[in-house]
Parts: C-alpha cells; sequence; structure tokens
C-alpha cells in the first residue's frame, strides 16, 4: 500500500510538469504574447454558447426631449426589426415621452440588453437611426461625454464647442477620420460611435478642447501616431520622441484703465497745510474792510461776470449773421482761334516723303552703307 501511494504523487507530479512546458512556448517573446495580431477577430456569440438563455428579464429605459418624437415616431419600426432579431422587445411610450429595451425568454445573449440600451441613449441624443444601430455589433462602441458642466461661462462655452465642430465641420470630420468614430455634437453632450481605441482619443480631445486646448494639437498628434502605427518596428517602442510637444502659453490680458494714475514721488515730509478763508483774507486785505465795502465788491464781480456770459452769447450769435468766405472765381481761358500754320515744314516733309519709296533704302542711306563696307574690307 505505502508503495503505491508513493508512486501516485510521482506520477501526478510528471503531469504537472508536463503542463507547465506546454503553457510556456519557448521560441515566443512577451511582447508578441501582448500584442493582438493583425486581422484577428472576436469569434460572434451564438446559440450554441448559451443554449439554455437568461435566468431573469432584464430591462433599461431612457428619456427622449419633444423635438426627436416625430423622428422616433418614423424609424421605430426598423428599431424594433432590428432589436427582434437579437429577441429583445422595444417599447415607445409618446406620452411619458421614454423609450424602453427588455429581454424576452429567447433571448441567449447576456450583452445585448447593454447594446440595446446605448442603441436608445444615442437616439435620444440626436444621432441617426443608420449610424446609432451600429452599436449592436461586436466590434463597435459608444460613448457619450457631457460637456455641459466643464464650463462655467455659457459664451464661453459655445465658443469652446463651435471650436471643436470647427469651420463647416472640418474639424470634427478630421477627428472621424483619424479615429473611424461618428462623432455627434449635440447641446451639452458628445456622441461617439466607433472602435475602443478611437473612442479612447475622441474623450481625450474633446476634454481637452473643453479646457482650452485646440483641437488642432491633438489631430496633429494623431496624424503622427497613425503613420507610426504603420510601421511594424516601433510598435513595440515609446513614440514620445516624435510626438511634437506643445508649451501651454497662459497669457493674461489684463485691461488698461482709461485714466493713469501717476504716483508722486516718495517724500518723508508732510505736504503744507493748505490756507484757510481767514489767511487769503488778511492776505488780499478783505479782512479789513467794512460788511458793506465787500458787498459791494461782490456785486461788481457778479456783474463783471454777467457781462462776459452776455458778450459771449452775442458773438455766438452774430456767428450766424457772418456771411461764408466765397471762392475766387477763375475765367475760363479762351481757346486761342488763330492756329499759326508753318508752311515750310510741312513742305520739307512732303519733299521727304516723294524721295523715299516704301520699303527702299533712299541714295544718301545707301552711299553711306557703301562707304561703311569699304571700310571694313580695308581693316581686313
Amino acid at each position: 500500500m505505502a508503495s503505491s501511494s508513493l508512486a501516485r504523487p510521482e506520477k501526478a507530479a510528471g503531469k504537472s510538469e508536463f503542463r507547465n512546458q506546454k503553457l510556456k512556448p519557448e521560441n515566443q517573446d512577451e511582447s508578441e504574447l501582448l500584442t493582438v495580431p493583425d486581422g484577428w477577430k472576436e469569434p460572434p456569440f451564438s446559440k450554441e454558447d448559451n443554449p439554455r438563455g437568461l435566468l431573469e428579464e432584464s430591462s433599461f429605459a431612457t428619456l427622449f426631449p419633444k423635438y426627436r418624437e416625430a423622428y422616433l415616431k418614423e424609424c421605430w419600426p426598423l428599431v424594433q426589426k432590428a432589436l427582434n432579431e437579437h429577441h429583445v422587445n422595444a417599447t415607445l411610450d409618446l406620452i411619458e415621452g421614454s423609450m424602453t429595451v427588455c429581454t424576452t425568454k429567447k433571448t441567449f445573449d447576456p450583452y445585448i440588453i447593454i447594446r440595446a440600451r446605448d442603441l436608445i441613449r444615442l437616439l435620444a441624443r440626436s444621432v441617426s437611426y443608420e449610424q446609432a444601430v451600429r452599436i449592436l455589433q461586436d466590434d463597435v462602441a459608444c460613448d457619450i461625454i457631457k460637456i455641459g458642466s466643464l464650463v462655467r461661462n455659457k459664451e464661453r462655452f459655445v465658443k469652446r464647442r463651435q471650436r471643436l465642430i470647427g469651420p463647416k465641420g472640418s474639424t470634427l470630420k478630421a477627428l472621424e477620420l483619424l479615429t473611424n468614430c461618428y462623432i455627434m455634437v449635440q447641446g451639452n453632450t458628445v456622441s461617439a460611435i466607433g472602435p475602443f481605441s478611437g473612442l479612447k482619443e475622441v474623450r481625450k480631445v474633446v476634454l481637452d478642447t473643453m479646457k482650452n486646448i485646440h483641437p488642432i494639437y491633438n489631430i496633429k498628434s494623431l496624424m503622427i501616431k497613425r503613420e507610426l502605427a504603420k510601421d511594424s518596428e516601433l510598435r513595440s517602442q515609446s513614440w514620445e520622441r516624435f510626438l511634437p510637444q506643445f508649451k501651454h502659453k497662459n497669457v493674461n490680458k489684463r485691461k488698461e484703465p482709461k485714466k493713469k494714475t501717476v504716483k508722486k514721488e516718495y517724500t518723508p515730509f508732510p505736504p503744507p497745510q493748505p490756507e484757510s478763508q481767514i489767511d487769503k483774507e488778511l492776505a488780499s486785505g478783505e479782512y479789513f474792510l467794512k460788511a458793506n465795502q465787500k458787498k459791494r465788491q461782490k456785486m461788481e464781480a457778479i456783474k463783471a461776470k454777467q457781462a462776459e456770459a452776455v458778450s459771449k452769447r452775442q458773438e455766438e450769435r452774430n456767428k450766424a449773421f457772418i456771411p461764408p468766405k466765397e471762392k475766387p472765381v477763375v475765367k475760363p481761358k479762351k481757346a486761342s482761334t488763330e492756329t499759326k500754320i508753318d508752311v515750310a515744314s510741312i513742305k520739307e516733309k512732303v519733299k521727304k516723303a516723294k524721295n523715299k519709296k516704301l520699303g527702299a533704302l533712299t541714295a544718301e542711306e545707301i552711299a553711306l552703307k557703301m562707304e561703311a563696307d569699304e571700310k571694313k574690307r580695308k581693316k581686313k
């Protein structure tokens, strides 16, 4: 008995060693085990994987805005048809303004109810049926990013949201091409549908844009990453040396006041004491005058001011009666009727014209040409 009991653990130990040898391949590297091979896809979940179905019924409901009611009425038969293929019931309640999805006894895929929930959520966020129905595929996911609470100021929020869309939707289109995702900006949310890797990049770009980082910087880095991913040698290396590093410049534009107050130079001595009314009267001599004399002086000063005001008012009134300065009249120059004709110069021109033949040289020109040719020959 003892010999047989000792032999069994030895056999068991031999089997475990054999299993470990099978599990650990000799020629494979860790980097190869971590990377997913190109073109590999997870096999679809079929009824054979779960023949008995689900034990309990699951359901999800979501509300939709009033302006989506007309569109949902039209496309709801298509939604029901798409969900019935996966044995999921869908109901539209127009009174409450809600959509509900629930599993049935025939439902075999446990995750399809989560995908059906995402479908109705996307339809509520103004995503078209053609794009939203893609969520039922295994290799497609969705992400609804809430951006309403990221910026407090309403005007600033609208500007940053428009920056994400870009002129005529160009920025959004570039993001869609780089991430292979469909992106829909509606109200306070951004809905994205696509592969998991693309959704991660979309979320990063959207949140950075709402934090006042322009999306063009992220688009540039995404373009570089896409080119680097094509090289099989660089997959296992760090890409930080290739990616651009943008410095954040926080420039505070402080508003300058219209009236700038110039500070006086500091002096340890206090300012001189201002003169009182009595000091001023003593300096001018009014202090020693009698009451009736002071009264007379005040009245004279008032009358003088009144006279100045009257004269100024009169001058302003008289300005309307002063005629404006007229421009001096420029007399037009008389055109000379008599035109002097030089008869002699005309005669000379006519003679020259007669002597000249069309296309032929004059006699003087021929003589000059002959002399020039003779000189050239003599030189040779």
